[in-house]
């Protein structure tokens, strides 16, 4: 994209607008070597600030970005600590982004890079906690529903970026992107419980506990799907019996994906929780019996999410690590 450079860039950051024949030659130069420099995806953010009618030129930018930050830093393929904080430098204000564009970027990134930096992904899933708990921000598409609510809009991007972070493999949900799960889970305790989220949430921890119990865990894809069955319930139906319902049909849908973890299975995950450490240069925060078990009921009383989960590890009796078994026997008859 060297011909970056001979385009009218200070005349169009003066104007701060890009018509449709400005983006028609950023596309010409950037596809005639498919090359972007650091420089020139410095001039890509500064003209991410000007106007433009429609979506082409979000579209343009996030995948220009995309392919400096993935395909042409080092090491190719992958984003390291360094490159996640350089990212992070240009579109964390304060720890949130002001424009969708730039959370599209973070997600784009995570979802074409085989391995990032795990704070890259929280800091995408923090974008979506902060639209829940304050019921603003460029993420909340729909102005009506209020703070304490989740969308489903803002389900599935938080599938989407569980699913990117996990990359190609069979990596348990972490402890970080967990933390971020349960503070959503608390923010929406006291408002109608959301199915679609209810399903993911449940997936998720459901994912952890398995983790921590020593099964081997399948593909996120396999391990949080959404299932067809998120209807609302009749009047007829209690809340809380419909979600039980629902989480036991759709746990079980995916229980047969765990398997009890052979040690060579177990030293294989070592193995890539290692190179993915040494390849980001950024630790990750498995989860463990005794955080998660805090984590649970955390303010004092079970969420109806958490219910569902607890009712149906109680039900099920599945063979999980004793001091989660202690927590599920303890929380359920609180409940």
């Amino acid at each position: 994209m060297s011909g970056l450079k001979s385009l009218p860039v200070e005349d169009i950051l003066a104007c701060g607008t890009i018509t449709k024949a400005d983006l028609a030659r950023f596309r010409r130069v950037f596809y005639e070597d498919g090359i972007v420099s650091s420089e020139e995806a410095e001039i890509l953010f500064k003209l991410s600030r000007c106007n433009f009618d429609g979506t082409a030129w979000a579209d343009f930018f996030v995948e220009a970005v995309t392919d400096y930050i993935v395909f042409q830093a080092h090491p190719q393929g992958y984003v390291t600590s360094e490159n996640a904080h350089w990212l992070l430098d240009r579109i964390s204000h304060g720890g949130f982004v002001t424009s969708k564009i730039e959370l599209d970027l973070a997600v784009s990134v995570l979802d074409k890079a085989r391995w990032a930096p795990v704070s890259l992904a929280k800091f995408a899933l923090d974008q979506i906690k902060h639209a829940v708990v304050t019921g603003a921000g460029p993420l909340r598409g729909d102005p009506s529903a209020p703070a304490g609510t989740i969308t489903a809009g803002e389900v599935d991007l938080l599938r989407r970026i569980l699913y990117a972070f996990g990359g190609d493999g069979h990596v348990a949900i972490t402890r970080e992107e967990a933390d971020v799960l349960f503070d959503i889970d608390e923010a929406v305790a006291r408002a109608a419980p959301n199915p679609a989220w209810t399903d993911l949430f449940v997936k998720a921890v459901a994912n952890v506990i398995m983790a921590i119990s020593g099964y081997a865990v399948p593909s996120r894809e396999q391990a949080l799907r959404q299932e067809a069955s998120l209807d609302t319930p009749e009047q007829k139906t209690s809340v809380l019996a419909f979600l039980l319902s629902m989480v036991r049909s759709n746990l079980s849908a995916v229980r047969d994906a765990y398997h009890d973890q052979t040690s060579e299975e177990r030293a294989l995950a070592r193995l890539e929780h290692q190179r993915i450490e040494i390849i980001t240069n950024e630790s990750i925060s498995e989860a463990d019996a005794s955080w998660l078990a805090s984590r649970l009921g955390r303010d004092g009383r079970l969420s109806p999410s958490e219910t569902a989960l607890v009712a149906y590890l109680r039900s099920e009796s599945p063979n999980i690590h004793p001091m989660l078994s202690e927590a599920v026997e303890r929380l359920g008859d609180a409940a």
